[in-house]
């Protein structure tokens, strides 16, 4: 059977639906021109095949890929630093604008920043409560209460109070977290910097893959 091809303006051949193994040829020729477009001059033979963890993809490869795309590491590592201090905000819902505001105001890598404001997240919903009850330590307030009942009888009793108390914890801990992140930031860019220059060297070397390399020989 034939049938007329609109692209050539010819008659062609119908070879029919492909097989199972023409498929396969098919993943790994569409592979194969991926990993070209990463790496310029040709998959290198160094690339290990491995199977990258959760982690290792949704962490390092972008940074890896930003690297790769021409970011600086000093840049690299003050969007990282910036990201980390500002994803322990104890002030909770406002560190993804706080981030994307900063980045903007000091032309830093939103996507490092991003990464690393986001991995803070667990350890801000941990410390929240401690960060709060330390700001009322040192300004000398009314500790926050950790009873839920308390909370209650407060909110039906003196809403008011209850809502100026609570804006009052969050300003003291809101300074209490800015003194320690001003001076934790350029510490904590100062050691990812050597730490990024090394990698940018191994990623020109195409010592890390890219694009992770996962296949299967029989």
């Amino acid at each position: 059977m034939f049938h007329f091809d609109e692209q050539t303006s010819r008659v062609v051949p119908n070879l029919g639906p492909l097989s199972a193994q023409q498929c396969c040829c098919k993943a790994v020729l569409l592979q194969s021109s991926v990993l070209s477009s990463v790496y310029a001059g040709g998959v290198p033979q160094s690339v290990p095949v491995t199977h990258h963890s959760w982690i290792y993809r949704r962490a390092v490869l972008p940074i890896l890929a930003l690297l790769r795309m021409g970011a600086t590491p000093s840049r690299l590592a003050w969007s990282i630093a910036v990201g980390l201090v500002i994803g322990l905000n104890p002030v909770l819902g406002t560190t993804t604008v706080l981030c994307l505001a900063i980045s903007a105001l000091f032309r830093l890598n939103i996507v490092a920043a991003q990464i690393a404001n986001h991995a803070m997240f667990p350890l801000e919903v941990v410390l929240v409560i401690p960060v709060i009850r330390l700001g009322a330590f040192v300004f000398h307030t009314a500790p926050m209460p950790l009873s839920a009942h308390l909370f209650l009888v407060l909110a039906r009793s003196s809403p008011l109070v209850l809502a100026r108390q609570l804006w009052l914890w969050e300003w003291h801990a809101f300074v209490l977290w800015a003194v320690i992140a001003i001076p934790a930031a350029p510490l904590i860019a100062a050691v990812f910097t050597p730490v990024l220059e090394r990698l940018l060297v191994r990623v020109q070397r195409h010592q890390y893959p890219i694009v992770p390399v996962v296949m299967e020989r029989d």
